[in-house]
């Protein structure tokens, strides 16, 4: 029998984390002829979802708990889930049920006609601001434009990887960790379910604009050198501009008697040029910064405890 693996990253989803469960357990238990183990991953959580995961951990036994040392993040906290699977295909949804979990038989069923990866296309998007349901769509377009790898548009981390692509995406050491792009890195073949996304069921977002802003730089980083070559484009340009205006105040000193007074064709020079060239260096800072993260070779999460029903004492290990 076949075992399918559930990946569940958690952070601060007590209000939520019940609901998940049962949803996960009948969704799941519904599905014959598989074996299913559920990893939730709580993601360094203030509130009782620890607790409540620990408990559940207790009660059945194809449910595994994972805690971090602190709050590392969702990409992190997805990791350490496909790090500790042993199915031979892996599901990744979030805790919040706007993904719905029913989703997951249709994957199986696409995972058995031969698709190493079916990823799930967000039809719509209720219960989202429309300033969240535009960025987000300018976002996944700038990056498909940006991007050498074709990244799916309007696709999350909710889908399921058969056993080959996992190992081959948890041998990838990059701190700095894009999910969705690095899955569309490794090929194989790959195909797209359609699905309503929900309205989140119950607490907030746990991913403000700050952090969608640096997630958004992750994602275009990690897979382009695009924005290196825009500094390089924008230099030439700017090179071309100053050249046309030397070359007019030239002509205008010569051949008119007319001339440009006071500073304001300088001042206005200064500044575009000073622009340019801080907008330069902040993109190659941004990359600069990536290499140093990646050289300090820092492990991407501390796991504090792990339970499973088989595990009943806890592990402190430093992955």
């Amino acid at each position: 029998m076949k075992t399918v693996s559930v990946v569940i990253p958690c952070f601060n989803e007590s209000e939520v984390i019940d609901f998940t469960v049962e949803e996960l357990l009948s969704v799941t238990n519904s599905i014959s002829n598989y074996k299913f183990e559920l990893i939730f991953v709580n993601d360094g959580s203030s509130d009782d979802t620890e607790s409540k995961l620990l408990a559940y951990s207790k009660q059945h036994e194809n449910i595994r708990t994972i805690s971090f040392s602190r709050n590392f993040g969702h990409q992190q906290a997805v990791s350490a889930g496909l790090d500790v699977s042993t199915g031979d295909a892996v599901v990744l949804i979030d805790a919040d049920l706007q993904d719905p979990p029913k989703v997951i038989s249709d994957m199986i069923v696409k995972w058995e006609e031969g698709f190493d990866v079916v990823y799930g296309t967000r039809a719509n998007r209720e219960g989202e601001s429309w300033f969240k349901r535009v960025t987000a769509k300018s976002f996944y377009r700038l990056l498909s434009y940006l991007s050498e790898v074709q990244i799916p548009l309007d696709t999350g981390d909710f889908r399921l990887m058969d056993r080959q692509v996992v190992d081959h995406l948890i041998a990838m050491p990059e701190k700095s960790r894009f999910i969705r792009g690095m899955v569309s890195w490794i090929g194989f073949n790959q195909t797209a379910i359609t699905y309503e996304r929900s309205a989140r069921f119950a607490g907030e977002s746990k991913y403000p604009l700050t952090k969608m802003i640096k997630f958004g730089l992750d994602g275009i980083l990690s897979f382009s050198v695009k924005p290196l070559k825009l500094s390089i484009m924008m230099g030439f340009v700017c090179s071309g501009i100053s050249m046309l205006m030397l070359l007019y105040f030239v002509y205008v000193r010569i051949m008119t008697d007319h001339w440009v007074s006071g500073w304001t064709s300088l001042f206005v020079a200064i500044l575009f040029m000073g622009g340019v060239q801080l907008i330069s260096i902040g993109i190659v800072g941004e990359y600069v910064a990536r290499i140093y993260k990646e050289s300090k070779n820092r492990p991407l999460y501390i796991i504090k405890e792990r339970r499973s029903i088989n595990a009943e004492e806890t592990r402190s290990i430093t992955d």
